[in-house]
Formats: structure tokens, C-alpha cells, sequence
């Protein structure tokens, strides 16, 4: 299932998202593609949205739905921000956010959700529609998430800094966009880590994808 950005409802499926703790933050990819069965919707989607500055959300499903639990999440970290005096904590707004999706667990949010974020330490949640929650140190969601688990497999370091994993995270979508066909577009990367979120430039990408550059490295 993937998401675009664009109003009026649609069914959706295919997309592939990656998640990874790094020992200095997360990373976090996906591909930009958004189909509506065989046809291809939109070529320049997002699927990572910054939820604040130490918070990242991707997503898989259906647009209205996924788009609300975006806007719900951001609305919340703020009001916690306002009222505590200091950021929500990762483990908080993944409790909230679950327990929003099981109390509508008989008429289901269509997503499948990936939270990053750092506050004591880097930390990644997987969310199911019905709110089931599971911590990863790598995960990956949407039709392409098989292949991509398959490099992440193969690739995967525990306590590697963020710079080393961007292109793992980016290779491993890209995986994805070679085999399925629900996946395509190019890859989005976005880091959070003390410093903040940041959302990398289609050519810091592209010089990550670069295999030649990649062997000189």
C-alpha cells in the first residue's frame, strides 16, 4: 500500500519504505512512486513525513488515512511540547498512535506505519493497522519490503553512525524499485539525529546510489 499527497481518497497499493537505528540517529527512505492498481498516480510522492525535530513517521496506505494519522501525530507532539515544556518522548507518541489505530480496529486504518525518532537514543517502531507495535533495529513496509529485507539482511551493522547507513537505507529501496512494480521514482532519504531532521537533496541521493563513487569511498 502507498500514500501520495493529494486530497480526494484512493485505493493504493505498492510502495517500500526503510527504516534503521544508527548509532547517532535513524534513517529513514522510501520510494516516491504512488499507483492506483497498474497505473502510476504521481512520480514525485512523500512518504517520510517530520512529525518535529526529533521525530519522523513513513507511511503505507491509504491517503486519507494516512494523511490524518500525520496530522493527528504532528498536532499531539506539539500540544506535548506545549504543555511539558520539552519534546514527546519516541516511545510515547508510539503508544499513542497505537492505541488510536486499535480503538478502530473494526473499521481499520489502512497503513502500515514506521515511527523513528531520538530523545535518550535512536529507536524505530513498526505500527500495523490495528496497532500492534513491534521495535526494529531495521524494518521496511509496502509491497516491495521483501527485497528490501533482503539486502537490510545482508547489510545491516548494529552501531554504525547515520552516515554509513545512508546508503544502505538507499540501496535497499532501490532494490525494491528494480523488482516491484508498485515500487519507483527514485528514493527519498530523511536522517534524524540531534541535530534535527534533515531531508536529503535528490543529488546527495543520487552520489549515494553512485556506484563508482561508493567503490572510492
Amino acid at each position: 500500500m502507498i500514500v501520495v499527497e493529494e486530497e480526494h481518497p484512493k485505493k493504493l497499493k505498492g510502495t517500500t519504505t526503510v527504516g534503521i537505528v544508527c548509532s547517532d540517529g535513524i534513517v529513514l527512505a522510501a520510494d516516491k512512486r504512488a499507483t492506483m492498481g497498474f497505473f502510476i498516480a504521481n512520480r514525485d510522492t512523500q512518504k517520510i513525513f517530520d512529525i518535529n525535530d526529533h521525530l519522523g513517521m513513513t507511511v503505507a496506505g491509504g491517503v486519507g488515512d494516512a494523511q490524518m494519522l500525520a496530522r493527528l501525530l504532528r498536532a499531539e507532539a506539539n500540544l506535548y511540547r506545549f504543555d511539558k515544556g520539552k519534546p514527546i518522548p519516541v516511545q510515547a507518541a508510539v503508544t499513542m498512535l497505537a492505541s488510536i489505530l486499535n480503538q478502530y480496529r473494526m473499521y481499520p486504518y489502512y497503513v502500515q506505519l514506521m515511527i523513528g525518532g531520538i530523545d535518550e537514543k535512536a529507536r524505530l517502531f513498526s505500527l500495523d493497522a490495528v496497532g500492534g507495535v513491534t521495535e526494529e533495529k531495521f524494518a521496511s513496509t509496502g509491497s516491495g519490503s521483501p527485497t528490501a529485507y533482503g539486502y537490510l539482511e545482508d547489510h545491516f551493522r548494529e552501531n554504525r553512525p547515520v552516515k554509513e547507513n545512508l546508503r544502505v537505507a538507499a540501496k535497499a529501496v532501490q532494490m525494491a524499485i528494480r523488482r516491484d512494480a508498485g515500487t519507483g521514482e527514485g528514493v527519498d532519504i530523511v536522517t534524524i539525529t540531534k541535530a534535527g531532521v534533515k531531508r536529503y537533496a535528490k543529488d546527495e541521493v543520487d552520489a549515494l546510489l553512485d556506484e563508482k563513487q561508493a567503490k572510492e569511498s
